[in-house]
């Protein structure tokens, strides 16, 4: 079962955050889509089964930024 999420995510600015958030959420096991947009302050993911927030916190943790939470 696939699953669409979007998150809100601060600190991205440009394009470079962008896509730094994105190479990280990318290498994440099952992800197939990822959609970062800073000056929404959100990042999308999509993924071939749910994934887990804690997973997707630390890779944009690792990306040097802050998952505040899913995004309604």
């Amino acid at each position: 079962m696939s699953s669409t999420i979007t998150y809100s995510v601060t600190g991205m600015s440009c394009g470079h955050c962008e896509n730094s958030v994105s190479k990280e959420l990318s290498a994440l096991t099952g992800v197939t889509e990822v959609s970062a947009d800073a000056k929404a302050g959100t990042v999308t993911v999509s993924a071939a089964a749910p994934l887990d927030d804690e997973l997707v916190r630390a890779a944009v943790d690792e990306a040097g930024y802050e998952l505040v939470g899913r995004s309604v």
